[in-house]
């Protein structure tokens, strides 16, 4: 560091108000501290008479003082980090009932089951402040004896690793909105190109490939594939790393990318779903959006998991970074246990953040279908973004007399907050797609190999199934949409989505508006103004029935009624009945007997059952375990 450019370090912490410190030496050589603590606000550190401000000296009361530049910088970080401790604002060693019951109506259910619990072991909690987190903020964190985990650029949040038992003193914090456990997150573990009805070859829209529009994939990474373009990029955010590329006048100077890698193998599949060349296949096994660009954001390791946090920041460098990869499209092919209302989910706020910088986000529903309703795992239970559930098509592509939603497949409404979700289905059953080798998905599904078939291959293929194959179709088709009419907003994608879908004869509460059909997609003409949020749900006690907000008042337009969304005129049609801005199902589809059943789904003890944890049966680790279902 230059002389003139640690004077300026210090000028900046005096001007901050925070303390500096440095090594000045006596007249007869020896070195001493400064004896400065505390803000510098009125102290007195300027130049020495006459001296150039890119001088190594000046007067710090009445002593002449020379910079070491050797020590200097790590000083004033060590410095400036006790007089934030010491400038930290009262953090009560004991709280009063009160303060507790504050605390706690800040928190998530199982965090105030852990801060209840106490004790010293460390719990890593994700933070979100009412405004962006400073030094002052950090400093409570470790006045308390935690560590800050995670420093987000962009989000108004922090992870932190702290005691069960000092997580109330914390919580009290007025800055501090909301606090949430740093949950796992894991992966939702061609013919169906026939069932999503890509363009063929005999449709203007054959002419589009994805090219040019950018799709960011969330997952266990992407690994090196000859169906794969060999310039994607990667970056990983495993175990709290956050890679930084540089930035030189508003260009990216050096990606500084942390190389491919994909143990697990989950992400490399979801990948050539989306972008698979289909080289070692002879074209049989290509992704949908071949010509689309890939970035790779590693946030679940080798056994496809990992915490919120490190989703959190993947997020957060997309906020940061991504508009200079010119990303349009992120796929999120994983999900957690739904713990907290849409309102106060981490994920959800940064999915939705990056719905509104300008990003189309799709999210799988989840694999807990078995289990019934209420199972859309987080962050699919957002509003704004695009969930995706799973059809089984048989492996009959254009024949759709077969066709089913596929067991395994998540069910909504919503858990808490009742959103009616998933938004659509695309084929999620048994989906042939790039694999790397050595990867544990190899080793655990060794029946579900797809060899290559190109003389001299060597990169095989999986045929996996779950809501993770459905999501990066419906990815693809938003890149395709979008290298058309680049104009669209992510809630005109999804909308044009939803109204194109072929419609099913099926419980939009399973099957969304129903199956993906791009080449419709491709078609549509609609424009939302505003935000094409999915609608919320009603249960009304003694009613025979459910309340369904009126799609047509919430997008602004006739065009986007229920009817039309989700039955194209049949299921909820305008016969049936209207009230204050709702639809209502008139006893036939959601009857009491039936979806909101005192003794069946609405029970306490089924809604808070295992079914909405974060186990996922239709895949365990072994392979015989993903055997169970009929159509995986």
């Amino acid at each position: 560091m230059k002389i003139s450019t640690q004077i300026a370090a210090v000028s900046t912490a005096i001007a901050a108000g925070y303390v500096w410190s440095i090594c000045a030496p006596t007249d007869d050589g020896m070195n001493f501290d400064v004896p400065m603590q505390g803000p510098l606000f009125g102290a007195t550190a300027q130049p020495t008479a006459g001296a150039n401000v890119s001088a190594d000296s000046f007067d710090v009361d009445g002593h002449t003082v020379s910079i070491d530049a050797d020590t200097v910088a790590s000083r004033m970080q060590a410095a400036n980090a006790q007089a934030t401790y010491a400038a930290t604002i009262d953090v009560p060693e004991v709280l009063t009932p009160a303060q507790v019951q504050q605390a706690r109506a800040k928190m998530s259910g199982p965090l105030a089951q852990l801060a209840a619990a106490g004790g010293d072991a460390p719990v890593s909690v994700v933070v979100s402040y009412e405004e962006h987190p400073e030094l002052f903020d950090d400093a409570k964190v470790a006045q308390l004896g935690g560590i800050v985990t995670h420093a987000y650029r962009t989000l108004d949040m922090r992870t932190v690793s702290l005691p069960a038992d000092v997580i109330d003193n914390l919580a009290i914090d007025t800055n501090i909105d909301h606090l949430a456990l740093d949950e796992t997150v894991s992966v939702a573990s061609v013919a169906s190109r026939g069932a999503a009805k890509v363009p063929h070859s005999s449709s203007a829209n054959s002419a589009f490939s994805g090219a040019g529009v950018n799709v960011a994939v969330i997952d266990t990474g992407v690994s090196l594939h000859t169906d794969l373009d060999a310039q994607v990029l990667q970056y990983d955010f495993v175990g709290g790393n956050y890679p930084e590329p540089e930035i030189d006048d508003g260009e990216i100077d050096d990606f500084n990318d942390t190389g491919r890698a994909d143990v697990y193998g989950h992400g490399t599949h979801v990948a050539g779903i989306i972008a698979g060349h289909g080289s070692n296949s002879g074209d049989v096994f290509r992704g949908v959006a071949e010509g689309a660009g890939l970035l790779s954001l590693r946030v679940l390791d080798g056994t496809g998991q990992g915490g919120v946090s490190d989703t959190l920041a993947a997020i957060d460098w997309l906020l940061t970074y991504g508009q200079h990869f010119d990303i349009k499209v992120v796929n999120m092919s994983l999900g957690k246990g739904v713990t907290e209302s849409i309102d106060s989910d981490p994920l959800v706020a940064g999915v939705e953040a990056l719905w509104d910088a300008g990003m189309v986000v799709v999210a799988a529903a989840g694999n807990l279908g078995n289990d019934g309703h209420f199972t859309i795992k987080s962050p699919g239970i957002a509003r704004k973004i695009i969930t995706v559930g799973s059809l089984t098509d048989q492996g009959t592509g254009y024949d759709y007399s077969d066709d089913f939603i596929s067991s395994f497949s998540s069910r909504g409404p919503t858990l808490i907050d009742h959103v009616l979700k998933p938004d659509l289905v695309a084929p999620g059953n048994r989906v042939v797609a790039p694999i790397p080798n050595g990867a544990q998905l190899l080793a655990d599904l060794p029946d579900r190999v797809v060899a290559c078939t190109v003389a001299g291959c060597d990169d095989d293929y999986l045929s996996l199934s779950g809501t993770s194959m459905a999501a990066p179709m419906v990815a693809a088709a938003a890149a395709l949409m979008l290298q058309k009419d680049p104009s669209l907003t992510p809630a005109t994608v999804k909308a044009r989505l939803m109204l194109s879908a072929r419609k099913l004869d099926v419980d939009p509460t399973e099957g969304g508006a129903g199956l993906l059909d791009i080449n419709a997609a491709m078609n549509e003409s609609v424009v939302v103004a505003g935000e094409a949020l999915s609608p919320l749900m009603e249960h009304v006690p003694g009613q025979n029935g459910v309340l369904v907000e009126d799609t047509a008042n919430l997008w602004g337009g006739t065009a986007f009624a229920s009817g039309y969304l989700w039955s194209d005129g049949y299921l909820w049609s305008d016969g049936y009945l209207w009230s204050d801005g709702y639809l209502w199902s008139d006893g036939y589809l959601w009857s009491d007997g039936y979806l909101w059943s005192d003794g069946y789904l609405w029970s306490d003890g089924y809604l808070w059952s295992d079914a909405v944890g974060n186990g996922d049966p239709l895949y365990e680790r072994t392979g015989a375990s993903s055997l169970i279902l009929n159509d995986d």
